[in-house]
Parts: C-alpha cells; sequence; structure tokens
C-alpha cells in the first residue's frame, strides 16, 4: 500500500539519550503504542489506523511502518484504489482478513491477494505497485507492513513471494506463521534480518503462552478482543511493543468473543534509515533522488501495466533536510 497522504510530514521519532548520560539497565518490559487515523485519499478513500513509525517507536525489528484497516463495508467506504505508486529500500507484507485486492506491478505481476495468504514484495532498488479492491469484496479488512532493508541489502532486487500457511492449533489459539519461525512452525519465504510475522486466534478467555526469541523485539497488534499481554491490557487497535528479554510472551484474551491479533518480531534495527513518503534510504540525498526518478518516470521504478488511471504523483518535499528516525535509545 501507498502512504497516500498529500503531504508526509516528516517525524521526529523518538528522543535521543545524550550518549554521556549514565543509563541503568532495565528488565523486559511492554509498553502500549496507540494508533493514528490516516484517510487515503478523497472523500470516499478509505482511512486506516497507522501505529509504525510514530513519535515513540520507529521501528520493530525491522518492520517500520503497519496501517491496519477494516472491516470497512465496500459499498459505503469505496473500498481500496491506490495507482501505480514506487518503493525503495523496502519489503511490502499485504496480509488480509476479508476481502480481496488485486496487485500488479513492474515485475509484470498480476495476483489477487487472499485472507490467510502472504504476499511480501521486495522493492530495494525501486519497484511500483498497484492494489485495488476487488467487485467481488463486500467487506475490506486487515493490515499492510513495511519492513526495512538492511545497509547490505538495500539496493535488492524487485521479488515477489507468495505462501499461504497452515494453521497450528496450540493452548486455545490458532496460529498462522507468514514469516519466521514460532510454535515449531517456520515459514519458507526469505527475509533479509530476522523476523516473525504471525496471525494469531485466540478462543474467548483463552490464555496461551508462546516461546519466543528474547534477542527479538515484539509487537502485539490487536484486530478484535481486549488482550493481556506481560500484565498489560491491549484493546482493539492497539499496538503492545515486547522488549528484548521475554523468551516467552503470555496472552490472554479477556473478551466473551475470539480474539485475532497480529504478532510482529525482530533482532533490533541499527542502521539509521531515512524515510519519506514511499521511501526508505539512508540520506536526504537518497529521498530527494528517489523522487526524481519516480516524477521523470525512470526505468528505476519500470511500469504498471494493465492499471486503468494514472500514476501515483509524489508530493512535494518539505522546506527542511530529512533527517534519520530514531527509536528512543535501548537500555
Amino acid at each position: 500500500m501507498s502512504n497516500v497522504e498529500a503531504e508526509p510530514a516528516e517525524q521526529r521519532c523518538g528522543a535521543v539519550a545524550d550518549e554521556r548520560t549514565p543509563r541503568t539497565p532495565r528488565a523486559p518490559y511492554v509498553e502500549v503504542l496507540s494508533a493514528r487515523e490516516v484517510p487515503l485519499g478523497g472523500p470516499r478513500a478509505m482511512s486506516v489506523r497507522r501505529s509504525l513509525p510514530q513519535r515513540a517507536r520507529t521501528l520493530i525489528g525491522a518492520w517500520c511502518f503497519a496501517d491496519h484497516y477494516g472491516p470497512d463495508d465496500v459499498a459505503e467506504a469505496g473500498g481500496m484504489n491506490v495507482p501505480p505508486h514506487p518503493h525503495t529500500g523496502l519489503q511490502t507484507v499485504s496480509w488480509l482478513f476479508s476481502g480481496e485486492i488485486e496487485h500488479r506491478d513492474s515485475l509484470g505481476t498480476h495476483a489477487l491477494v487472499r485472507p490467510g495468504e502472504l504476499n511480501l514484495m521486495t522493492g530495494g532498488y525501486g519497484i511500483s505497485h498497484s492494489e485495488v479492491s476487488t467487485a467481488r469484496t463486500r467487506v475490506l479488512h486487515g493490515v499492510q507492513l513495511w519492513v526495512a532493508l538492511p545497509a547490505a541489502h538495500r539496493n535488492a532486487g524487485r521479488d515477489l513471494q507468495h505462501y499461504a500457511p497452515t494453521p497450528v492449533q496450540v493452548d486455545g489459539a490458532e496460529l498462522r506463521v507468514f514469516l519466521g519461525s514460532l510454535a515449531g512452525d517456520t515459514s519458507p519465504v526469505r527475509t533479509f534480518t530476522p523476523l516473525l510475522g504471525a496471525e494469531l486466534r485466540l478462543a474467548a478467555g483463552a490464555t496461551t503462552t508462546l516461546a519466543v526469541d528474547p534477542g527479538f523485539e515484539h509487537g502485539l497488534l490487536v484486530d478484535q478482543g481486549n488482550v493481556r499481554l506481560g500484565g498489560v491490557l491491549l484493546r482493539p487497535a492497539e499496538l503492545g511493543y515486547a522488549s528484548t528479554g521475554f523468551d516467552t510472551l503470555t496472552l490472554t484474551n479477556e473478551s466473551e468473543d475470539a480474539a485475532r491479533l497480529v504478532l510482529l518480531g525482530g533482532t533490533p534495527f541499527d542502521d539509521q534509515i531515512v524515510m519519506w513518503w514511499n521511501f526508505i534510504g539512508r540520506s536526504h540525498a537518497d529521498i530527494v533522488q528517489a523522487r526524481e526518478d519516480w516524477q521523470k518516470a525512470s526505468d528505476r521504478f519500470g511500469a504498471v501495466e494493465g492499471y486503468a488511471g494514472d500514476r501515483l504523483p509524489a508530493p512535494a518535499l518539505p522546506n527542511a533536510t530529512l533527517t534519520p528516525r530514531r527509536n528512543p535509545p535501548r537500555l
């Protein structure tokens, strides 16, 4: 999905501590990150709840962008219609709960994104794609996620991987592991940094404990239900951040109905990134060049065939130098 905000603001994400200030190590902790509402386009366009990036946290592992949308009645909300747009320095992860999206990209791919099926697109040096909800879609509901590529792979070639994980049953929960490993199940999808991505469905009143890598940070995005993570209650649309140091995550559904969650994880991502619109680079100059290449329709991003409409123009750059986004310092 594109960030189609007409004037995407540069965000200084997270306070940067003075390195001379002594720090006291702290135990593993959980904090709650709230989302902000972002409209995607005109008056009938859909809106999303964006929980990454934000001032409190820029990344969870290499996960750098999280939009959560729906359930939207397409007849009323207009559905998704995102024209061809570019990406650099990242991978996009499309995951649906309901509905269907037609994907076209500059690899020549024409594919359908369906519930429970992962589409992971790599656009290192440059790729473009469009996303349109199909005529069969009645309710559109899902998440769109981005993964920052590490410096060694920031110019990786274009690629698209598809995977439909088999559900796994564990202690009152059903898991679909689309990236990485969890509960004995491993996704075959290739990533450039250690990552975890899974959909969890937790029965009403159920508690489950999952063994996880203590070197990972984790994020738990709540779609439905009220779920307690490490003693902290998370409500729908909230993202719970669990620091490194946890070797298990205990989840309790305190709702009378089943809960649905998306669990993300990864090793802390230490590269400094400059993130603006649909581009990730390492400097202001990287972003300026990517925007210029898109505006002049260079071969860097290729062409999307079959979309009935124009490409999405890049917004104007801010009248300031874009600076790296940082997480709060790890203690």
